[in-house]
């Protein structure tokens, strides 16, 4: 595995990968000595490159190849429905739960998006209250609405 950490408008983002796949993108509050990372990680570099491009608004999807490792094929259900939602678009959690095959499970999904490894692309950021209202963000609804604002077009 490789790790690696990009100072993102965000924040410190740790980056790792595994066997030319994105295993992981998660907020940190500094690094550490495991962050080293190969000068020959493709991977690690694309996604600095288009996690780059999304915050400069120069992204709106992300093509990365993706390791879900031993997540329930509820959870990747989940989270590859969470990758068709449109850039600066937001769905709720019972549309999410639709979208993922089982429209009753709303309470599973949110389980799912605090679950998911991958901040930012895999967008869980998307998925509010069916009212409307921000509502459970791993990272906090800060950061959400920090995401949401900058998926706005104009």
């Amino acid at each position: 595995m490789n790790s690696l950490i990009y100072d993102s408008p965000f924040g410190l983002l740790r980056i790792i990968t595994n066997e030319n796949k994105l295993v992981s993108v998660k907020l940190v509050d500094a690094k550490n000595e495991n962050d080293v990372m190969s000068s020959h990680d493709v991977v690690a570099l694309e996604t600095v490159n288009q996690l780059q491009q999304y915050f400069n608004k120069k992204r709106t999807e992300f093509d990365l190849p993706i390791s879900y490792g031993n997540a329930s094929p509820f959870q990747v259900a989940v989270w590859e429905s969470l990758q068709r939602i449109p850039y600066g678009e937001t769905v709720s959690y019972s549309e999410l739960a639709s979208m993922a095959g089982s429209e009753k499970a709303f309470r599973a999904v949110g389980n799912a998006n605090r679950n998911n490894p991958i901040a930012i692309i895999i967008p869980c950021h998307r998925c509010i209250a069916k009212n409307g209202n921000l509502h459970g963000y791993f990272y906090g609804l800060e950061k959400k609405k920090f995401l949401l604002d900058l998926e706005q077009l104009g």
